[in-house]
């Protein structure tokens, strides 16, 4: 058995740090508070072990697994998962059993997806999978017991269950490739289905090209005539092209004269306008500094004007500022004399304050010592007063616990004398009662006759099975083959309807002679070369074309020696006769071809032909007769074909329906077996179920009895003491004081401490008057001294602003006198501007004059100059156009020559030899010639679609059938043998099943009785054909219950039950390891005595390992060692261990 050694953690979950749990023999125990992260190691096994979905890992992606991050540690995008087995053994599957240990290991990448490796190499995922699956566990094995297994199972259904018995059995990795054959299956029989279509389709296309070679000869022989005539038209439009460049390489040498002409005149015009234009720029420029004074005079006129208007404005705001100034001057002086006011009062007041403060200090002391003295009285007091209150209410409450604990014993004496006499009237009664030994003995004898009844069946049920599969692979065999011959019978039958079809479309009016000619299959060609198309006219006397009948030539000529005719070979009407006789068969015709005579033809097999007059076919032409004759010919060899198919195919329904009923007879005879074997087991299980009952009854009834009288010994026991006990409650309550001098002198402590409290207010309402009357004169005297410090600044800001306003009034005096002498300076300015203002206006009139003088004549220079260039420019634009004309015959000459090339791949000088053009030969106009190309265009178009490559694509075709012909044989056996190995598996799992039913179901009874003390249970399977399809119930009996389904148990006797069920699984096929999670949470403390106790019988018997999660103390303490799951830091989970069995060791060497 595979050993499972450690598992190693990286980033996974919580697990950020590099983390390892060694699993080690016996139990090992996880531990924790609750959120820790121990599921998360329970998860990592199940994930390293090749869980797929994300849900199972408690995440929506699986990429969820990766640690995520935390407030001080960044998210990580890699997780690992390592598990350390151990293969000394040398049982793990084939690819990995050359190492003695083996090291899974599953790495995750954030949006890249999981990947496995096995110490090192690259896996698949399924491969893992079947290396767990072989040794009994995996990630949803039964040993992998999570926290909500348990609730699982008791809820699942019957059919559900049984994947429980499937692991015991061991054939999980059976189920793994059998599901893996079926769907190999189905696709293989899906692959054959399609294979059928496409070979059905690729024999309608092989007919189809059959047509399409015909069709590709015409095209040729058509295509080789356009090229003939194009080649013709080429040739015209080539010469044309040449003349047209001639004519226009000489209209252009006589624009060129003229161009030179027009070329000097407009030079001649351009010299005068230049000397025009020269003289234009000095003129401008004496216009424009003549205009430009003349209006700098103006601009200071209009200057003068503002600055008059300028000093009238400033003169009239030194006039407002200096009775501001008055103004404010005043104002401040007011504000002076307010501030001298304001500061002798203030100072008055302050001193007033004063006085009334002294001799405050020496009042608030004595009221301050007067308040505590009143409340040192009335702590003690109140204190006195508690203290009494708590002695009181103490003997109070122990007075009436007394009182009450009496009236308990007595109640409880007068309910256990009753109980005492019922419990005697029980055990009378149960004494009564006696055994009946006989039925327990006829119920074994029943069981006994049930177990035989039972060996019977199933021995019959074998036998039928094994009839059953043998008749289900013969009927397998009996369908392969009538599906072969099914194949064979449609593929006749398409090809069959093809040939007819071919056939019916070639026919013309009236019956052909073809059709009365019959040739020996290989010279079909042969006769097809030697008439060609005179085979479709028919023998018909009344069609306008027609074979007469001719008698036989009187002597005929002789073919060459050694030639055959080919009437020897062909049976054909008498219209034919003379043709035949005169054409001979032969293979050497190219030698023979020059002694034939008038009328003689030479055919060889393959379809050549040498005529008399020295026309030659070669071989391998097509021709359509030859075509019929071949398909004629298959279609015959086609209905011999199918009537031997026919036969076949009768044969093979004959045996398939045979087949059929011997399997049906065989399944049938299999269910009434297992009916009979159903039928056995349900006597057997009633007869044992009867004998458990009346053996129940019998141990329900000693155990009752035994209880009753040990509740009477301890009643007895119980009424004693409860005797004694009211006897001390009496005698305590006699002793204890009475408490009604206490509640008085309380009274009187009440009523001082009130007179005490109100002289307590009295001098505390002194203190706060005092204190109160203090802080305000002390608020008012700081106020006081603020507003005299505010006055006084006020007082100095007003003095400045008086300093500053004297300043600003001696300005503005100033500013005023300057203002005054301005209105007669610019009075002066104005005249002097005056006198210039009119010197420039006549300078810059002359010049204006002189300047539109030269205007004029430079236009009459333009006009002229334009008139020459306009000229010029139309001679010009005309040996454009005569370039434009050279340049495009050179376009046509070259667009020609590139369609010569193109089309018959010649320079234009060798189109005439090339296209075998006489020098003499008159050609046709060139419109003719393009209605004529334009015809055999149009009636190539009209072919539509052409195949040029048909008889090779045909060749290719068949290749390409008889390779899928070939890969239909193979796909027929491999469905044949992947049947037979399912039908192999389902018999081999049904076997192990029900060998692994037995070995939990007696398990099952003995785990039951051992964790509840008692009580039987037992396993059944529920109604079905098929042991592999049937579901697992439970039924079970507590102690001191009936017999019933899982589901109607406590929930608490359901947890052990289905502990019961798992720990049975494990006993019939151990793993190597078991994960319990949390599965004592449900349980008292002696079911989990009980259950450890069962963990340690279970390691000792096996080698199977258990990682048990808990949080009850007591399977703490059964563990060998612990490990610890700590998350001191926020979202990280840390691994911590003890181990306990050594740390015994060490105390009891210590000790």
């Amino acid at each position: 058995m595979i050993q499972f050694e450690s598992i190693r953690l990286t980033g996974f979950k919580s697990f950020v740090d590099p983390s390892e749990l060694v699993i080690e023999p016996g139990l090992t125990g996880v531990v924790g508070p609750n959120g820790c992260g121990k599921s998360n190691l329970v998860e990592a096994l199940r994930w390293a072990m090749g869980e797929t979905s994300a849900k199972q890992m408690r995440g929506a992606d699986m990429d969820d697994v990766i640690f995520g991050g935390t407030q001080s540690r960044p998210a990580r995008n890699i997780a690992e998962v390592l598990i350390t087995l151990d293969n000394r053994a040398r049982v793990a599957p084939a690819m990995f059993n050359e190492h003695d240990r083996l090291e899974v290991l599953r790495r995750i990448e954030r949006g890249q997806g999981s990947h496995y490796k096995v110490n090192g190499r690259e896996v698949r995922a399924r491969d893992v999978a079947l290396l767990f699956a072989d040794a009994a566990t995996g990630a949803r094995s039964t040993a992998m017991v999570s926290q909500g297994r348990i609730g699982a199972i008791i809820n699942a259904k019957p059919a559900d269950r049984r994947s429980l018995l499937e692991e015991a059995a061991g054939i999980s990795g059976l189920h793994t490739r059998r599901h893996e054959a079926e769907i190999r299956l189905k696709a293989a029989e899906a692959n054959l289905s399609r294979l059928d279509d496409v070979l059905v389709t690729l024999e309608a296309q092989m007919q189809s090209l059959s047509k399409q070679a015909k069709q590709a000869s015409r095209y040729r022989t058509i295509n080789d005539q356009i090229r003939s005539v194009e080649a013709r038209l080429l040739h015209l439009r080539w010469q044309q092209a040449i003349d047209a460049l001639d004519a226009a390489e000489a209209g252009m040498r006589d624009i060129e004269v003229e161009v030179g002409g027009r070329t000097g005149e407009a030079a001649q015009a351009a010299t005068r306008q230049a000397e025009a234009a020269a003289s234009l720029p000095q003129l401008r420029q004496t216009e424009a500094e003549a205009s430009a004074r003349f209006q700098r005079l103006l601009v200071a006129g209009e200057q003068l004007d503002a600055e008059e208007k300028r000093v009238a404005e400033a003169r009239a705001e030194i006039s407002r500022r200096l009775l501001q100034i008055a103004e404010d001057r005043a104002r401040e002086e007011a504000r002076t004399q307010d501030a001298a006011s304001a500061l002798e009062r203030l100072s008055g007041e302050r001193q007033n304050l004063i006085q009334a403060g002294e001799g405050e200090e020496q009042a608030q002391a004595k009221a301050k010592e007067q308040l505590s003295q009143a409340a040192q009285i009335v702590n003690a007091t109140e204190s006195e007063l508690s203290q009494l209150t708590e002695r009181v209410a103490a003997q109070e409450a122990r007075r009436a616990a007394l009182e009450r604990r009496k009236s308990e014993i007595s109640e409880r004496l007068a309910r256990l004398k009753a109980r005492g006499e019922e419990l005697g009237r029980q055990i009378a009664a149960s004494e009564a009662e006696a055994a009946q030994d006989s039925e327990v003995i006829a119920a074994e004898a029943r069981i006994a006759a049930a177990a035989g009844a039972l060996d019977e069946a199933r021995g019959q049920l074998e036998g039928s099975e094994k009839l059953l599969e043998q008749t289900n692979q013969a009927r397998s065999q009996a369908r392969s083959r009538l599906q072969d011959e099914e194949a064979q019978m449609s593929r006749l039958k398409a090809e069959a309807e093809g040939l007819k079809a071919l056939l019916s479309a070639g026919k013309r009016e009236g019956t052909p002679i073809l059709d009365a000619v019959s040739v020996a299959p290989g010279y079909e060609a042969a006769l097809g070369a030697a008439l060609g198309e005179d085979l479709e006219a028919p023998a018909d006397e009344n069609s306008p074309h027609r074979w007469s009948r001719l008698d036989p030539y009187a002597e005929p000529q002789a073919l060459p020696v050694g030639v055959r005719p080919l009437s020897e070979l062909v049976k054909a009407p008498p219209e034919l006769a003379r043709r035949l006789s005169q054409t001979g068969l032969t293979e050497n015709g190219a030698h023979l071809a020059a002694s034939l005579k008038p009328g003689q033809r030479l055919v060889s097999a393959e379809g050549a032909l040498w005529r008399w007059d020295g026309f030659v076919i070669a071989a391998g032409a097509p021709s359509a007769a030859a075509t019929r004759l071949q398909t004629r010919n298959r279609l015959a060899e086609v209905d011999g074909l199918m009537q031997s198919a026919q036969t076949a195919l009768a044969s093979a329904q004959s045996e398939d329906k045979s087949a059929q009923d011997a399997a049906q007879a065989a399944q049938d005879a299999a269910r009434l077996a297992r009916e009979r074997v159903r039928h056995a087991e349900a006597e057997q299980q009633n007869a044992a179920r009867a004998q458990a009952q009346l053996m129940e009854r019998a141990q329900a009834r000693a155990s009752k009895l035994a209880g009753l009288k040990a509740q009477a010994s301890q009643i007895e026991g119980d009424v004693g003491e409860a005797e004694t006990q009211l006897d001390e409650a009496t005698r305590q309550v006699s002793e204890l004081p009475d408490p009604s001098a206490g509640r008085q002198e309380a009274a009187s402590l009440r009523d001082r401490l009130g007179a005490e409290r109100s002289a307590l207010l009295e001098a505390r309402a002194a203190h706060d008057r005092l204190m109160r009357e203090s802080g305000e004169r002390s608020r008012r005297l700081d106020s006081v001294t603020l507003d005299i410090e505010s006055w006084k600044s006020r007082e100095a800001e007003a003095m400045g602003h008086r300093q500053a306003l004297d300043a600003r009034q001696a300005e503005a005096a100033s500013e005023e006198a300057r203002l005054a002498a301005l209105p007669g300076e610019i009075a002066e300015k104005r005249q002097r501007l005056l006198t210039e203002k009119q010197s420039a206006e006549t300078v810059r009139r002359e010049a204006a004059d002189a300047l539109a003088v030269a205007e004029t004549n430079l236009r009459e220079a333009d006009k002229a100059l334009k008139t020459a260039e306009s000229e010029l420019a139309r001679v010009r634009e005309e040996r454009v156009r005569k370039e434009a004309a050279i340049e495009q015959g050179k376009q046509t000459c070259r667009t020609v020559a590139e369609r010569i090339a193109e089309r018959l791949e010649c320079r234009p000088e060798q189109i005439a030899e090339v296209a075998e053009i006489a020098p003499d030969e008159k050609l046709p106009e060139p419109d003719e010639l393009d209605r004529k190309l334009e015809r055999l265009v149009r009636e190539r178009d009209g072919m539509g679609p052409v195949n040029l490559r048909a008889e090779t694509e045909s060749e290719e075709l068949g290749l390409q059938i008889n390779s899928l012909k070939t890969e239909r044989e193979d796909l027929i056996n491999a469905i044949a043998r992947l049947r037979q190995g399912i039908s192999e598996l389902n018999r081999e799992g049904r076997e192990r099943l029900l060998a692994s039913f037995k070995a939990v179901d007696q398990h099952f009874r003995e785990l039951f009785v051992r964790l509840f003390g008692g009580g039987r249970a037992h396993l059944t399977l529920t109604e079905a054909e098929d042991p592999l399809d049937s579901g697992l119930e439970i039924m079970a009996s507590p102690p001191g219950k009936k017999m019933q389904v899982l589901s109607l148990l406590s929930g608490g006797e359901q947890a052990l039950t289905a502990l019961a069920l798992l720990f049975a699984v494990f006993l019939t096929n151990p793993a190597p390891i078991c994960v319990l999670d949390e599965v004592d949470a449900p349980l008292d403390d002696a079911n989990v005595d009980r259950f450890c106790s069962l963990l340690s019988q279970i390691t000792e018997s096996s080698k199977t390992r258990f990682m048990v999660v808990t949080h009850h103390r007591m399977t703490m303490a059964r563990m060998d060692r612990l490990f610890g799951v700590t998350m001191s830091e926020r979202g990280i989970s840390r691994l911590v261990s003890v181990d306990l069995r050594t740390a015994e060791r060490l105390r009891d060497a210590t000790l």
